[in-house]
């Protein structure tokens, strides 16, 4: 089915897919539908029809929306949005994956799972040499654990800190703090499991 076209329920499957896109952004970011209506001056009905696909969202109110959610814009025209639409919910190909570039950080965040509605969240991290999670320790909510794919990552946790090397692993409690950088001249790559979702 091309993109554009309806559904037999008469929804456009763009609005359809970049509706949920914004409603599981928005919960993964603990956002109320209050909440985001009121960041970007709209109405709670407005953004409801947003997400259930029932209206057509502009771009300067994807931009508005984006800009409360904390993304750029092109996280709704890239990844799943693009895939087929039996694939949606199961498969995230290569080159569908959703990408935030953070390069003032050196830091390159791609999501592998195939949405934020589930209870985790499946992630690739890749940091630059000398790039960092920012200028302090992060707070967590939830459990995390990674797996090194390639370099070496300074992980501090609370108030100790471990070298790991390619194919090292580790698992953060659900509470406390750490910090990531990147001691090493090559790119670090680590593949994440969270639950719940943060993005």
């Amino acid at each position: 089915m091309k993109p554009g076209a309806k559904d037999t329920s008469g929804q456009s499957l763009d609005d359809l897919a970049i509706g949920h896109q914004i409603r599981d952004l928005r919960r993964a970011k603990r956002m109320t539908l209050t909440d985001l209506a009121g960041a970007i001056g709209r109405s709670v009905g407005y953004i409801s029809q947003i997400e259930r696909g029932k209206s057509a969202v502009t771009i300067p109110v994807l931009q508005e929306i984006a800009a409360a959610l904390e993304v750029q814009a092109g996280w709704f025209f890239s990844g799943q949005a693009n895939a087929p639409r039996e694939e949606r919910d199961f498969i995230v190909r290569k080159e569908n994956r959703k990408t935030l570039q953070l390069s003032s950080v050196g830091l390159t965040e791609e999501l592998l799972s195939p949405n934020l509605s589930g209870t985790l969240e499946f992630l690739l991290t890749t940091y630059k040499p000398g790039a960092s999670t920012g200028e302090g320790p992060r707070s967590r909510q939830g459990e995390e654990a990674g797996l090194i794919l390639k370099g070496v990552l300074d992980l501090t946790i609370n108030d100790r800190t471990f070298r790991l090397e390619e194919g090292d692993s580790f698992s953060l409690p659900p509470e406390g703090e750490h910090f990531c950088f990147n001691p090493g001249d090559e790119d670090v790559v680590i593949a994440w499991i969270i639950t719940p979702p943060t993005y």
